[in-house]
């Protein structure tokens, strides 16, 4: 009896969402395609029938964990297109911190794995990274060329600070102990007060 495209779904979103658990737990390296199966409840063999390679698990977690992070940046650019410009950056980084903490493992992967994944996993992974964060050089450029943010501040190196900022968290902010909120505002502020432009006087 063969399984039901419904089962096949199923089959693989449970082998991503134990793979990705365990990857960010316990490192990519250090996880095999047994340990994924055992958490699964499956036979080691049975991961081939999803997946050719525990790298080509890895890229379908990050990709699925892009997904997400373009899908919250595009609705949070809706949502605040006529928003102060402090606002809509506070938002943004709200939305992606939303992300690495609300959705776990898929993101956060990409914080902890993506540079000891093999070169592979790297190469076909990173087009997407790219159109990512040009979402948000697009939108800093922007507010820039509205006059929000000084002349000479450098967007791209700016950007590069704000995803250290908001990346860095994963390694020591816990949710349960802290507010996601207060930090996504902590961020922000202190983000648009190194790159905003003074009003005239």
């Amino acid at each position: 009896m063969t399984q039901s495209t419904e089962q096949q779904i199923d089959g693989r979103q449970r082998i991503t969402d134990e793979a990705a658990h365990l990857f960010l737990t316990n490192g990519y390296a250090q996880t095999s395609l047994r340990d994924i199966a055992a958490a699964v409840g499956i036979k080691a063999g049975s991961i081939y029938y999803h997946f050719d390679s525990k790298d080509d698990l890895l890229l379908a977690i990050l990709r699925q964990g892009l997904d997400v992070m373009i899908d919250a940046f595009e609705a949070t650019a809706q949502a605040t297109a006529h928003a102060e410009p402090q606002d809509r950056v506070a938002a943004h980084v709200r939305s992606h911190l939303a992300a690495l903490f609300e959705h776990g493992p898929y993101t956060a992967t990409h914080v902890t794995a993506f540079h000891t994944a093999p070169d592979e996993v790297r190469t076909a992974i990173v087009p997407d990274r790219d159109d990512y964060e040009a979402m948000w050089t697009e939108l800093l450029m922007e507010l820039q060329n509205d006059g929000h943010i000084r002349r000479r501040v450098d967007i791209g190196l700016s950007r590069l600070v704000l995803f250290g900022a908001m990346n860095s968290a994963v390694e020591w902010f816990h949710p349960e102990r802290g507010n996601l909120d207060r930090l996504a505002t902590t961020i922000a502020d202190q983000f648009w007060r190194g790159v905003r432009k003074e009003p005239s006087t």
